[in-house]
């Protein structure tokens, strides 16, 4: 059997914790190929993203994928981020929480997103960095 990585039960240890302690989850994401999020919202190669229940619609943290919608501009998106992706789960408040050394490997081949939007999106550059947004 092959070994599970920690990371997706610690994205959702962390966001329980965030839910429980009346913060708001956000997640720091590196955009590449394999990340669905809206384009124009990505700077430098990441996109910090809202991850609480009020923000949300349908959210899952499964082991391979995170998926959810959500409006940004008050458009809907369908947002799909591998988990691989994450560089971060933080509360906005403080700032507490967790980073995550990048990985640039692609997903396995069994596992991918949804639908696909066509647009290939830009792949980050240099080390993904976390900023406290406030």
């Amino acid at each position: 059997m092959a070994e599970l990585s920690t990371k997706p039960y610690l994205i959702r240890a962390l966001y329980e914790w965030c839910t429980d302690s009346g913060y708001t989850p956000q997640l720091l994401v590196s955009v590449d190929a394999h990340t669905r999020v809206p384009m124009g919202f990505v700077k430098d190669g990441q996109i910090v993203l809202n991850i609480s229940a009020g923000a949300t619609r349908n959210l899952m943290l499964d082991n391979d994928w995170i998926q959810f919608s959500a409006r940004f501009g008050g458009v809907s998106h369908e947002i799909s981020i591998p988990v691989e992706r994450v560089a971060a789960i933080f509360a906005r408040e403080n700032g507490q929480g967790l980073h995550f050394e990048p990985v640039d490997t692609a997903p396995p081949p069994d596992s991918t997103p949804p639908e696909s939007t066509g647009d290939a999106p830009v792949p980050p550059k240099g080390r993904p960095s976390l900023k406290v947004v406030k």
